[in-house]
């Protein structure tokens, strides 16, 4: 049987175990072929393909829950279960998902995007199973990265207090295996889990203890000692401790010893915990090789070269420096000068731009891993001591850091910058990962200022008047390159809460915020050429609001159109109507933002014309205010 043949775990249990091999031969191949020209996350998906096979060709899916933390390596996944066909769709508009994701399909019972949260729902979904009397495996799959997230250790500790029912999968793709080690780990582990081994520890136990006097003793010397051996040679005594029983690790590459290992764990009542080694980008010799496994390649990604295509790569040559580079640039310069900036990020050293930061300065730059939390409050503590540090981290994952942004940034005024990156609508990684909600969530926080330039150049102004500023700030950046305008040579520093007036007009004021500030000015010129002057604002601060402008507005009786990559709700656009009933003005306002709903995976041109946020709707709207205001006048 070959892979074009198997559309469910059902199909895929009839092949022999000897044919498994060569079925993950060929995923492997439909991965590289597909994602060349699609995109997606190519290394992680590499890694795992013999464990998917393994879990489906053992156990039973939908029935049986697997939760795939992060999610971006449930490709293997999603083939195996009909959805190979859909594969030229990923993650373009109203395609297949790049996240495992509950309308698309049965077998998808857990939702992800932010790492570390398998094991918390699963232990939810284990719970329900036992409190409704029902019997399926549930089986959270996560890897060595993520299992570092504070969430998914407290996941752990409650797990193991609660002893159900449940094989947890760590998919470890940072160690190597020793033969000989691996070896002593598989008899160990079937030793623990054989069933005559525990029956006669647990009759020597109580033969002991019944010995007057010496027994108990006795006993005690024996757990001491098996301890002290299993000390020695058993690295997963922490998850013991937790109260697992630890099996492997298990090269998860060899599908005779995974499978036998996965079928020990089932055998085992109880948490278990199955320590599988994989090698990220295994099976395709440039992706082992690089650096970064290959974690995600682009779209038009040229096999066996581990490069873009000739067309794309001229074509990137040609564009304007990323945001993520002018930030990494920027913050170099800063740290030059100010031996009190330090730089934090939680586990996106290279996404965020850094690398080089942390080649200059590997004093000055903390990278903490998968601990949202703890990095919000290491760069509070950091503050406290005289100490400027810098948090940068996406605006999906700040989400996570809410209540240290609040409770231990905010609300002691401390010298924080967060650099928010990701800020707004991110194209194909979707719902997961839109940063549409910080200025919502943040501008309700006492002490925040929250700024968002129009370009790349106005982005180096504002991360100089975020280190100068005495407080914490919220420097919000877009993914990708920026619109191609000229650097200046020397940094400044920007008025706090004032904006600009990029265009004047008499008819319409449109209120722009960061990236639609360009749209902005593209709608004023439609608008000019049906004879419609708009007034074009580049508002720069969601927090504080430039109320003069507002208040120049009000004077003039001159309609306001907000735009907002951003939420609708709680947006700068709320601002502006908030101001506006505050001075108890009769004024319209209108705010284009993004909806009440999520928006899901595409390009960004996609997502924006979908919510709106393009030239012709926004000059739409402002030729909906002017006639109203014309026969006023």
């Amino acid at each position: 049987m070959h892979l074009e043949q198997i559309s469910s775990p059902e199909q895929l249990k009839k092949v022999t175990p000897e044919e498994l091999p060569q079925i993950a031969e060929e995923i492997r191949k439909f991965l590289l072929d597909s994602l060349s020209i699609t995109g997606g996350h190519l290394g992680s998906n590499l890694g795992v393909v013999e464990l998917t096979l393994a879990l489906h060709y053992l156990f039973d899916s939908p029935k049986d829950k697997f939760l795939w933390d992060v999610g971006h390596q449930a490709y293997v996944h999603k083939i195996l279960t009909g959805r190979q066909g859909d594969f030229p769709t990923l993650r373009k508009y109203k395609g297949l998902c790049g996240f495992p994701k509950r309308n698309e399909s049965e077998h998808d019972c857990w939702e992800t995007g932010h790492s570390s949260t398998s094991l918390s729902g699963a232990m939810g979904m284990a719970a329900a199973r036992d409190l409704q009397g029902e019997s399926y495996r549930v089986i959270p799959i996560i890897g060595d990265g993520a299992l570092t997230g504070g969430m998914a250790l407290e996941a752990l500790n409650h797990i193991g207090n609660e002893q159900r029912d449940m094989m947890v999968i760590l998919n470890d793709n940072e160690m190597s295996i020793s033969p000989n080690v691996g070896a002593l780990h598989n008899y160990l582990g079937k030793l623990r889990t054989n069933r005559s081994y525990h029956k006669m520890k647990d009759e020597v136990e109580a033969l002991l203890k019944k010995i007057p006097s010496v027994g108990g003793t006795f006993a005690n010397m024996a757990e001491r000692i098996k301890d002290s051996l299993k000390y020695l040679v058993v690295s997963g005594v922490l998850f013991e401790h937790l109260g697992f029983t630890y099996l492997g690790p298990v090269n998860g590459h060899n599908l005779n010893e995974l499978m036998e290992c996965l079928k020990q764990a089932d055998r085992t009542p109880g948490p278990v915990l199955v320590h599988v080694v994989t090698e990220k980008g295994k099976g395709y010799l440039p992706a082992e090789t690089k650096e970064d496994k290959l974690h995600s390649v682009a779209k038009g990604y040229k096999l066996e070269e581990s490069k873009l295509t000739e067309t794309t790569v001229k074509k990137a040559g040609a564009e304007p420096p990323k945001y993520t580079k002018v930030f990494g640039d920027t913050l170099i310069r800063l740290a030059e000068e100010d031996h009190r900036l330090a730089a934090i990020t939680p586990a996106m050293l290279g996404g965020s731009g850094m690398n080089e930061f942390a080649n200059q300065f590997p004093d000055r730059c903390f990278d903490v891993g998968i601990a949202e939390q703890h990095a919000a409050t290491f760069a509070a503590g950091l503050a406290t001591q005289g100490m400027k540090p810098v948090l940068a981290i996406y605006s999906t994952f700040l989400q996570r850091a809410y209540d240290q942004v609040i409770h231990d940034i905010a609300r002691q005024d401390l010298d924080v910058m967060i650099a928010v990156d990701r800020a707004g609508f991110v194209g194909a990684d979707g719902e997961t990962h839109q940063g549409v909600y910080d200025i919502a969530y943040m501008r309700c926080i006492p002490n925040m200022v929250i700024m968002m330039p129009k370009d790349e150049n106005e982005f180096q102004h504002m991360l100089y008047t975020g280190h100068q500023f005495a407080g914490p700030t919220a420097v919000r950046f877009p993914r990708g390159a920026g619109i191609g305008v000229k650097m200046d040579k020397d940094m400044k520093e920007l008025p706090i809460g004032k904006g600009e007036i990029l265009r004047e007009g008499r008819d319409v004021a449109l209120f722009a915020f960061g990236t639609m500030v360009s749209t902005a000015q593209e709608a004023a010129e439609q608008l000019a050429r049906e004879g419609i002057q708009a007034r074009v604002i580049n508002a720069r601060f969601a927090k504080p609001l430039d109320t003069e402008i507002v208040d120049q507005l009000i004077s003039e009786g001159m309609p306001i159109v907000t735009i907002e990559e951003g939420s609708a709700i709680g947006g700068i656009g709320s601002a502006v109507l908030e101001y506006v009933s505050s001075q108890d003005a009769r004024l319209e306002v209108k705010v284009l933002g993004i909806p009440d709903y999520y928006v899901e995976h595409g390009s960004p041109e996609e997502q924006k014309k979908e919510v709106g946020l393009t030239v012709e709707n926004i000059a739409r709207t402002a030729r909906g205010l002017t006639p109203r205001r014309r026969q006023r006048a």
